[in-house]
């Protein structure tokens, strides 16, 4: 308690100068208010619900293609992987959610609407984009890419630009990115902390901010460091199950309150836990940049500095612990062969509803079409699943050694032959046969993937991949539980 007393939340009404921020501010490692920061904005005005705002956004940018957070346990949206789905639609498409819900709560046909009012019915969704059954309440723009200086691909409201502008306190900083987060109703993220300096600007509606110093993490419950959503509470602090997280109690004794109207902006330091709740229409904006970690060891730092240690160190173990190629694996490159006949796992295309569900007859490729070493490396694999999907000891792992050999493209065309060849092979690998570590070369490959491929091929490469399993969350599930057990055992392993 004494300390959360020392690490007070300051507000200021004038902008401090860049020189002031960086020595009396960022320095210090606590949040601060800046009072009617953005109102000088451009999109303070013209994004305005009230002012034709939604018209205006649906003329400038409706055209974008978004991604958006599909997530059922709305009003709170889990940042964390298991926990949400990531949906491609219309920006468009999202602004007529946001018109249709504000006509069904303005029943008294207030002013808010009137320049929108023309519009009679909203657009419905692209199947493609939404499973059938979703409603627009469970759908949150968060995170959406105005300006990204790591990864110009990303970008997707790039049309935005001119309608904002740094805060002048940031002009020094090299910003990573610049983003959008807009809800159409009620939400709640779920409590987490950010590897950024962060300042989060409400352009219209209202937030509140509840934050907790990076030494609180003990009430917090932090998910484990070797996971993939480590920066993430596993505590649903607003009903904790004290059965199971009883220091979670006294978490709201270190908590620290901020509400924040439209033209107010919050600096949220990297490693300060942060839950926020948005009002029923809320768009804002935030920057992001990296800090000097380490360069300044405050006290109520060190808990956060020691999970990114750690993370740092395991990642360093985890490339130690990933095969190397051999003599045996480097003769895949020399080598061709034909491949063992399969009949009834070759003609599932024909008989498997999955298989054609997912149109992977015009996804897959057929054996003739891949070169020599694409073909070598299927029939390893194929082998090595036919000969050892029963045998539970393994001393050692070719499947991993196997993926490990494989460029990007070279690995798309062999997941997508063996989808379309031999689907039930595929799945008894990724199910049965892939181990700890062949999960971490396989999802590091398919990064390398996602960094040489186009949005398109991307998406098209991973629906003829998951498409071939009959339960496609199976699959991406043993992918990830098997990622996490493998960092889990090199941490135990070099601690």
């Amino acid at each position: 308690m004494e300390e959360s007393l020392q690490l007070q939340i300051q507000r200021f009404e004038q902008l401090p100068s860049p020189t002031e921020f960086a020595s009396q501010i960022e320095s210090n490692n606590v949040p601060a208010v800046f009072n009617g920061c953005i109102k000088d904005w451009k999109a303070f005005v013209k994004w305005n619900p009230a002012t034709g705002g939604l018209d205006y956004l649906q003329e400038r940018v409706g055209s974008s293609t978004v991604e958006a957070m599909l997530s059922k346990t709305a009003p709170v949206f889990y940042g964390d992987i298991r926990s949400h789905e990531r949906v491609q639609l219309p920006f468009s498409t999202f602004i007529d959610f946001c018109k249709q819900n504000m006509r069904n709560t303005d029943s008294s046909g207030g002013s808010l609407l009137q320049s929108e009012r023309h519009q009679d019915a909203v657009t419905d969704v692209d199947q493609d984009c939404l499973l059938s059954g979703d409603v627009p309440q469970q759908i949150y723009l968060a995170q959406v890419p105005i300006i990204n200086s790591e990864d110009r691909e990303r970008v997707q409201l790039e049309g935005l630009r001119e309608d904002i502008q740094t805060p002048t306190f940031l002009e020094t900083k090299e910003l990573a990115s610049v983003n959008l987060w807009m809800n159409n109703a009620q939400s709640r993220s779920s409590t987490h902390y950010d590897p950024h300096h962060n300042v989060l600007c409400v352009v219209t509606g209202s937030k509140q901010v509840v934050l907790w110093p990076p030494s609180a993490i003990p009430f917090l419950y932090p998910m484990p460091v070797y996971g993939e959503a480590s920066n993430h509470s596993s505590v649903a602090l607003e009903n904790p199950d004290l059965s199971l997280y009883p220091r979670a109690k006294c978490s709201m004794d270190y908590s620290h309150k901020v509400i924040l109207q439209a033209g107010d902006a919050l600096f949220i330091p990297e490693g300060w836990f942060h839950q926020v709740d948005s009002g029923d229409f809320t768009i804002a904006v935030n920057f992001w940049w990296k800090s000097n970690i380490m360069s300044n060891k405050l006290e109520h730092m060190d808990a956060y500095y020691l999970r990114r240690i750690l993370r740092r160190l395991m990642d360093k173990e985890m490339n130690q612990a990933l095969p190397k190629a051999s003599p045996g694996t480097e003769k895949l490159k020399r080598q061709t062969c034909e491949l063992p006949s399969n009949g009834a796992d070759h003609g599932c295309c024909d008989s498997n509803p999955a298989c054609k569900k997912q149109g992977l007859q015009e996804k897959g490729l057929k054996l003739h079409e891949l070169e020599p070493f694409s073909l070598q490396a299927l029939h390893e694999l194929v082998s090595v699943v036919h000969d050892r999907v029963n045998i539970t000891d393994q001393k050692d792992d070719p499947v991993a050694k196997i993926l490990w050999t494989l460029d990007p493209s070279t690995l798309q065309n062999v997941l997508l032959a063996m989808a379309h060849n031999f689907p039930r092979t595929l799945e008894a690998l990724i199910l049965h046969l892939l181990s700890p570590v062949g999960a971490e070369v396989l999802t590091r490959k398919f990064d390398e993937v996602d960094q040489n491929t186009t949005e398109d091929d991307r998406n098209k490469f991973y629906q003829g991949f998951y498409g071939a399993f009959d339960d496609q969350f199976a699959a991406m599930d043993a992918i990830l539980n098997g990622k996490e057990l493998f960092a889990q055992q090199v941490m135990l392993f070099s601690s």
